[in-house]
């Protein structure tokens, strides 16, 4: 008899994701050259961010299961927040479920969560930035991230919300991050599947308060938010914004691409952005080419909003003489004699 249909779904999720990571691991090690004398590279370490709760629990079970068996070394990494009373007791609780499981080396990292950008952003950068460290510190091939269908589906409404476009809509992507640090392999599961394989498993999990606090945008969501489109609209909800998030990730990409083969044309024999050229382009692909060229003259990524993008792009659809436009990071766009000048200052 085989396992639980749910802890097959959870192990079946990792096991590719790690059948990933060894061919990319395997093409790397074939392309780098050695002495015959010397040893063979060691396996790879993939790491499991684990906060204690049902998702990330059942992440690290599975992950801990199917390593073995692909000759994966595993380990994992715990983040206190210090934001709750006793945080730092929890971290610990995680760090000894984790080793309970199998996982070396096992990590728990405290950090200092800031207030740029709200409390869920900040205690984001903070949590990234943690795990960034644990995995150059340890060598690691990959972080595992246990996010969720309907952790997809609450971010596709928040971009929607937000009004920021189809790559708001595309949510969160199964790869990202520095070379593919962060994987996410439960994107296909709900919820509900992670935390039943919890329990069939006996496995302990600890569920966060701040997740059912309605001062947070996202529990609010998760709570009032999504209950009431399902009760409106039917079951399915989640599922067709997981499946809109997979449709809008493929549609930026490619505008994207678009967008990097079109800036070199656009652009004088002294590197400056052409107006005639850009107004040539669509709206969708000048935007993400007016957009990069405000990054690299530094304008932060994360402050840069549709509004400022649309601002830009009135001095080329719609130029009346206007003045220069102030973007995040003391970037300022203008227009001179027929070109788009994006500098700082």
């Amino acid at each position: 008899m085989g396992p639980h249909p749910a802890v097959a779904a959870i192990r079946l999720a990792v096991r590719r994701v790690l059948h990933d990571l060894l061919t990319e691991h395997h093409r790397t090690t074939a392309a780098r050259p050695h002495a015959p004398s010397h040893e063979p590279p060691p396996p790879p370490l993939v790491l499991v961010a684990c906060s204690g709760g049902a998702d990330s629990m059942a992440l690290a079970s599975a992950l801990a299961f199917e390593s073995p068996k692909l000759g994966i070394r595993a380990g994992g990494v715990t983040v206190d927040h210090g934001l709750q009373p006793g945080s730092d007791l929890r971290a610990a609780e995680v760090v000894q479920r984790l080793r309970e499981l199998g996982l070396d080396p096992v990590d728990s990292v405290a950090v200092t969560v800031g207030r740029a950008g709200g409390p869920e952003a900040a205690a984001r950068d903070a949590r990234y930035a943690a795990l960034d460290t644990a995995a150059e510190r340890h060598g690691a091939a990959a972080v595992l991230l246990g996010h969720t269908r309907d952790d997809q589906a609450e971010t596709v409404l928040l971009g929607l919300a937000r009004g920021s476009g189809i790559r708001s809509l595309s949510g969160m992507a199964a790869v990202s991050g520095a070379d593919g640090r962060y994987r996410r392999p439960f994107l296909e599961l709900d919820r509900q599947t992670a935390r039943k394989a919890c329990m069939v498993q006996s496995l302990p999990v600890w569920d966060d308060p701040h997740n059912a606090d309605p001062a947070y945008t996202r529990s609010r969501l998760r709570h009032e938010g999504l209950p009431a489109l399902e009760k409106a609209l039917g079951k399915g909800v989640v599922e067709a914004l997981a499946r809109t998030a997979r449709l809008s990730r493929d549609d930026a990409d490619a505008l994207d691409s678009w967008a990097t083969q079109a800036e070199a044309t656009v652009r004088d024999a002294t590197g400056q952005l052409e107006c005639a050229k850009l107004y040539a382009l669509p709206p969708a692909v000048r935007r993400r080419v007016l957009r990069r060229a405000a990054v690299a003259a530094g304008a932060p990524a994360g402050s840069l909003f549709a509004r400022h993008l649309e601002e830009v792009d009135r001095l080329i659809t719609g130029w009346r003489g206007q003045g220069a436009i102030n973007l995040p990071g003391k970037v300022v766009a203008r227009r001179q004699g027929g070109r788009l000048v994006i500098r700082q200052g």
